[in-house]
């Protein structure tokens, strides 16, 4: 294959993993709960490609001759985040989960942040974004001290005003976090969530930024490394800290993303094209909000004719998620779930199941043997089962 073309729909889980109890997540199925709880769900697209084949008790609909090769596969590293996800689809298992603090972070780490960055903090609790910016806003206009929390992933955000501190400033203050969190408290993500507005309706900006932990060698070296080229779109660089990147645009949401996915097939003539997006998970599955997640999926696969229209003979495209964020479960936090696998190209096998792959590093492995790509990973490429040559 010259190029592949991999869209990570961030949260898109379809069913609990059989060690969802010890996180709390027996009964979590983001997918199968949402076609159950909004009927109206239409993905003709998706479905057309096998996506209802995949876990047969799921309600969504099932295609008799499906256009794509189908799967789903578990998660092998420990946790449920964004980067434990998106690093073990590109190869890397991790042996432990990144720390979190729920009930905060510890005042010593606290106390020498403030040192390091001159001046106190405000909140240091887990909390949603929104609710609080909402709860400490005035409060931080007022102080100009900036609000730190947390959530059930492993990250440690920022919020600040761009009224008073601009960008620079705000991600100067969150590089300092971010070499401060080391050891026992290495995060996976420090995220700088600026926002703007007046009281009673401040809003977050898009000038958000995430700075990752540098991730182990994963297929995105090894593409660099073989002289093609990696083309990341969304938050991929940030959740990669920029390593095997070869170029990136950022974007704001899910059909920012689509939009540069497509530009990105007229600029790339060799190697991977590297798309999240973030709606699903930020807007939908940590809000708890089910009809909004329903239509941001049918967004998507209204999409699908436009990008499948414009892969070349040597194009294999794969669907997939990163981890659950089932919006009918209790909390907002993350569900421990299997992921789907979607395989789509004129070289790829229709209607092939590649059944329940043991780690998400399959996909990592069967992206390098498409490429030719020498890479060496814990998973298991299946690209033999679904390639069919002339």
């Amino acid at each position: 294959m010259q190029r592949v073309i991999l869209i990570v729909l961030d949260s898109v889980g379809i069913g609990e993993l059989p060690d969802a109890a010890l996180y709390g997540d027996q009964g979590s199925n983001t997918l199968g709960n949402i076609a159950r709880l909004f009927p109206d769900l239409r993905l003709p697209n998706l479905t057309a490609m096998g996506l209802g084949l995949i876990d047969p008790d799921n309600l969504l609909p099932t295609h008799p001759h499906p256009i794509a090769a189908y799967g789903k596969a578990r998660e092998r590293s420990a946790g449920k985040d964004t980067t434990t996800g998106h690093w073990e689809i590109t190869g890397a298992v991790l042996d432990k989960p990144f720390p979190v603090f729920a009930e905060g972070f510890p005042a010593e780490l606290i106390h020498r942040f403030e040192q390091a960055i001159g001046t106190p903090v405000i909140g240091n609790v887990a909390a949603s974004g929104t609710a609080i910016i909402e709860a400490l806003g005035d409060e931080h206009v007022r102080s100009r001290r900036p609000i730190v929390y947390t959530s059930a992933d492993s990250v440690f955000q920022i919020a600040m005003h761009e009224a008073i501190y601009p960008i620079d400033k705000q991600y100067e203050i969150c590089r300092i976090a971010r070499e401060m969190l080391r050891g026992e408290y290495e995060v996976g993500r420090v995220i700088c969530r600026p926002f703007e507005g007046d009281s009673g309706q401040y809003r977050r900006t898009s000038r958000r930024k995430d700075f990752s932990v540098l991730p182990p060698d994963t297929v995105l070296d090894a593409i660099e490394r073989s002289g093609k080229e990696v083309y990341a779109v969304g938050k991929i660089v940030d959740i990669f800290a920029g390593k095997g990147i070869s170029r990136y645009v950022k974007t704001e949401d899910n059909a920012a993303g689509m939009r540069a996915t497509l530009e990105a097939l007229e600029k790339v003539e060799n190697g991977l094209i590297f798309t999240n997006l973030v709606d699903f998970d930020m807007l939908f599955g940590h809000r708890r909000d089910v009809p909004g997640y329903a239509r941001a999926l049918m967004e998507f696969d209204a999409y699908l004719p436009e990008l499948t229209s414009k892969l070349r003979e040597e194009d294999l495209l794969i669907i997939t998620a990163d981890h659950g964020n089932d919006p009918s479960f209790s909390g907002n936090d993350h569900t421990r779930e299997y992921i789907p696998v979607l395989h789509f190209g004129a070289r790829i096998r229709p209607g092939y199941n590649i059944g329940e792959r043991a780690s998400f590093a399959d996909i990592a492995a069967t992206i390098a043997e498409a490429l030719e790509v020498p890479f060496v990973t814990p998973g298991q490429s299946y690209f033999q089962n679904i390639y069919q040559a002339d």
